[in-house]
């Protein structure tokens, strides 16, 4: 495998990590939530990610796993490695304690009710670094998953890490509030929130180096259809139902298909 195909992957993967670090700084240098923006943003990142899944990345997992396999076998492999990605991410929701939870709601005004309360949270230090804990435990996989789409696809792996890192303004917005609230140090909280980001390029370079002896087609399309599975439940799951709590039902629906149609527009211009 190229060294530059590497580079470009783990360069995506890092962009779409690091950006938890904008809502961090979103979080401290604004003075309200932009609910509506967010709200079609979070909409808008939901319909990259599910019109790519279905309509590209499973597509070629299967077309690549048919071609190993057989058209029989090749698409049992596809559906299972699918339902398989979504298995996987959706444990790792269910570990985390919701109210440790990344994907809980905050606002930037939560901050000014913080510091009115600081002297009685100071002993909430342990809860602020379990909420960075499990931001970056919720990202792992998220890094193997645009990592994979780098090595596979730099076409769709763009629109992939774009998407994910509009996905991780919240959460930077999310882990920062509470940290804030354990310590009363913006700086502290900046930067937990920061590095939690890190685990998606981490999680990357530990599957490149552990897979990377094994990397052949079938692998390849396993991990293809796993990455479509991971993201069509965070975009179910996390997206659409924080979309639709930051702002109106209607502004995510047209993030939503805003989404999906410059998706379309971008895989066709590739065709």
């Amino acid at each position: 495998m190229e060294l530059d195909n590497v580079l470009f992957a783990f360069a995506l993967t890092l962009f779409a990590g690091l950006s938890t670090g904008i809502g961090s700084a979103l979080a401290f240098f604004t003075k309200r939530t932009n609910t509506e923006f967010l709200s079609i943003s979070l909409g808008f990142s939901a319909g990259v990610m599910i019109y790519v899944s279905f309509v590209e990345i499973l597509t070629k997992a299967k077309d690549i796993l048919i071609v190993s396999h057989g058209e029989r076998l090749g698409y049992w492999y596809t559906v299972l490695a699918f339902f398989g990605g979504i298995l996987i991410i959706a444990i790792i929701d269910r570990l985390i304690p919701s109210y440790e939870n990344p994907h809980e709601i905050h606002s930037i005004e939560e901050i000014d009710e913080a510091e009115k309360n600081i002297s009685k949270q100071r002993n909430l230090m342990r809860m602020g670094l379990f909420s960075a804990l499990a931001i970056a435990i919720h990202n792992f996989p998220e890094g193997m998953a645009t990592f994979a789409a780098g090595l596979a696809d730099p076409s769709i792996a763009i629109p992939i890490a774009v998407a994910i890192a509009i996905h991780n303004i919240p959460e930077g917005i999310a882990v920062s509030i509470p940290v804030y609230y354990a310590t009363g140090n913006r700086k502290k909280a900046f930067i937990l929130s920061f590095l939690s980001g890190l685990a998606e390029p981490i999680g990357a370079l530990i599957g490149y180096f552990l897979l990377r002896q094994f990397f052949s087609d079938t692998l390849f399309g396993v991990l293809f259809a796993s990455v479509a599975g991971i993201m069509v439940f965070i975009s179910l799951d996390e997206l659409l139902p924080t979309a639709e709590k930051y702002g109106k039902h209607h502004s995510a629906i047209y993030g939503l298909i805003a989404g999906m149609a410059v998706m379309a527009i971008s895989l066709l211009l590739f065709v």
